[in-house]
């Protein structure tokens, strides 16, 4: 038994998200993590072949079940390359209904033939590379060389292999970061206790299984109360498995739970507020769905915390019916209106974001049209441009903006799912170290949905497996900003790899014109992501030019991307400069620096950022 450990993170910042860029290591642990195509032994005489004719068509309920038979639970490894060697005989003859399906039986082949020896690197690695892991996580692990199949029953391992809706919804929400063993053992738990509920509500129990594997972090559902009033936990997964059927079976529910895929259902069930407070919320919270926002502004709104900065729940319990009662700020409205959603099975999501001059939160639910409402008291103090939610199964913060493609529902279009399958057999080409059979997947991918974000990356590892040169691979990712012009977001991650690309070869300007301009294209729709912008043009200039140059670029980001900002500007650029001068012993520089972007800001008087530019300038001037 050997043992492997997590690193100990650092807690992440309240008012930070995750850089898009983050993105980019996703799809080089697909194909480990999901497919693990380095599994072939030699097989043993029983394994079957599967002759051509066979293999042109979906895998029939007699080969699944003598498949599972064989497998007896445990002996999964010596199938593998015979499940993928029908999977690409069916894909390279254009049978992509057949392909799919029997690369969907190879995936669950190789997953649960892999050992956890070789699972846990690649999570844990996956982890520390997504940033997302935090102190309430194990940190040691024993890994041995047993199979991840243990944790379920032979029964459930059929009804997977032959369940392709199932299946197709499983790889196409499972994540890198999602700890499989629990998520595994989840599925189990569940399935046993009631098969037939189960099948049922089989979308519900995935999510519960993707957000329960690991503990949620210390500073969710919001960071503006303390652990000794608001205790972090989930609960069991049988418990919100059994209690969430139970309100959907007696019509409490304002969805249909059973219709509502995983991706989701893992909004309503990262509750954080026990069972008893859901069901006082039932009572008490009597708004339909159709006017559930009014559940944010049930709660009255404390000035007198505003007025004396008491950001933190002040009470020594946090429940709804004590927020009900006390009233609360505008943290407190969108955590109170996002449980009472949840406690009607309603995907909710508590956004916080920071708007021209102070910083606020409130909540988005899916309405009964399947439309995803974002603004729920967004406008309640003044119009913010964005924010951050937490997504409860990978614990990392999404924006609001890429949530689009939840709203737009273009993963259930035909067109993505063919070029899901396309992406998937990408995947296992690369995992194969066959890079020239997966550009050419990959690139049908994309052909097929522009907006299948997986398959852009799986194209751009593949180009860069295959020995593409780096003006190839700008090109590719040019191509890519232009598929998500309207996310723009997405859009500046690409554009920002470009200008990474550039500088590496030595393009200092072209790289330096990249990011400007795509600074300056959302400065009026999307300043949160110019001020991103800003920042890493900054922090790129603190860490490789003297003094004087440093001084100079913030000038002209302040002269060029701070007029008219709000506090946005003012924590990503201004706080973050003014504290790298005064570190470094600049302090008549420093407070000359808040002085200059004072002047530029757009400041209201009495607001959040009024306060904040007077308390930075009466500590540089030491009152």
């Amino acid at each position: 038994m050997h043992e492997m450990s997590l690193s100990s993170p650092a807690r992440r910042s309240f008012h930070y998200g995750v850089n898009p860029r983050t993105r980019r290591g996703f799809s080089r642990f697909i194909s480990p993590l999901i497919l693990g195509l380095a599994l072939a032994l030699a097989a043993p005489a029983e394994v079957p072949t599967i002759p051509d004719a066979e293999a042109l068509q979906p895998p029939t309920a007699a080969r699944l079940a003598e498949i599972n038979r064989l497998a007896a639970g445990v002996e999964w490894t010596p199938l593998v390359p015979v499940l993928r060697s029908a999977a690409q005989r069916a894909y390279e003859q254009g049978k992509l209904p057949a392909a799919g399906a029997w690369l969907n039986v190879c995936r669950w082949a190789a997953l649960f033939a892999q050992t956890d020896r070789e699972f846990l690197p690649r999570w844990i690695a996956a982890v520390e590379a997504a940033k997302v892991g935090h102190p309430n996580m194990p940190h040691r692990f024993q890994a041995g060389d047993e199979a991840l199949g243990r944790w379920l029953s032979p029964e459930l391992q059929g009804w997977l292999i032959k369940n392709t809706a199932f299946s197709e919804e499983f790889f196409g929400v499972l994540s890198p970061v999602d700890y499989v063993p629990q998520v595994f053992e989840i599925l189990n738990d569940l399935h046993q206790r009631d098969p037939a509920r189960f099948e049922r509500y089989a979308s519900l129990a995935l999510a519960i299984a993707v957000v329960y594997d690991v503990p949620p972090p210390p500073w969710w559902p919001h960071g503006q109360v303390l652990e000794t009033a608001l205790a972090r936990r989930l609960p069991p997964p049988t418990d919100a498995f059994d209690w969430w059927t139970q309100q959907d079976i007696a019509g409490r529910t304002y969805h249909r739970l059973a219709r509502l895929e995983a991706a989701e259902l893992k909004f309503v069930v990262d509750v954080n507020a026990p069972f008893e407070e859901l069901v006082w919320s039932q009572k008490n919270v009597v708004h339909p769905l159709g006017q559930l926002g009014q559940a944010y502004t049930m709660i009255r709104y404390r000035t007198d915390r505003v007025k004396d900065n008491l950001t933190v729940w002040p009470g020594r319990s946090y429940t709804l019916p004590l927020i009900l009662r006390d009233g609360g700020i505008c943290v407190d409205q969108a955590y109170f209106a996002t449980e009472a959603g949840k406690a009607r099975g309603v995907p909710t999501l508590l956004f916080r974001g920071a708007g021209n001059d102070g910083r606020h939160a409130w909540f988005g639910f899916l309405d009964g049209a399947q439309k995803w409402q974002f603004d729920a008291g967004r406008y309640a103090e003044q119009k913010f441009v964005t924010g951050l939610a937490f997504d409860p199964q990978t614990w990392r913060d999404i924006s609001d903006h890429e949530l689009k493609f939840l709203a737009e529902r273009f993963r259930t279009l035909p067109t993505f799912k063919q070029s899901q399958v396309h992406a998937a057999f990408a995947a296992d080409y690369l995992g194969q170290n066959d890079a020239p059979s997966a550009v050419r997947a990959a690139r049908k991918a994309v052909t097929s949905e522009r907006r299948n974000l997986g398959a852009w990356e799986l194209l751009l590892d593949a180009e860069h497996a295959s020995g593409r040169d780096p003006k190839q691979s700008e090109s590719t990712l040019r191509e890519a900003a232009l598929a998500f012009q309207l996310y723009p977001d997405v859009e500046a991650a690409f554009v920002n790899r470009v200008s990474e690309s550039l500088r590496a070869r030595g393009q200092t300007s072209a790289a330096s014109f990249e990011e400007r301009h795509i600074a300056q294209k959302n400065q009026s729709g999307r300043t949160d992501l110019s001020s991103q912008q800003a920042r890493d043009i900054l922090r790129r200039s603190i860490a490789t030019e003297p003094l004087a140059a440093r001084i100079r670029t913030y000038n002209s980001l302040v002269d060029g991307f701070g007029r008219g900002a709000g506090i946005g500007f003012f924590d990503e650029v201004v706080v973050v400069f003014v504290e790298h001068l005064r570190g470094a012993g600049e302090k008549r520089e420093a407070l000359y620096a808040a002085q200059r972007a004072q002047r530029s800001l757009k400041i209201e008087p009495g607001s959040q950022l009024e306060k904040e530019f007077a308390n930075l300038l009466a500590g540089l001037q030491g009152r």
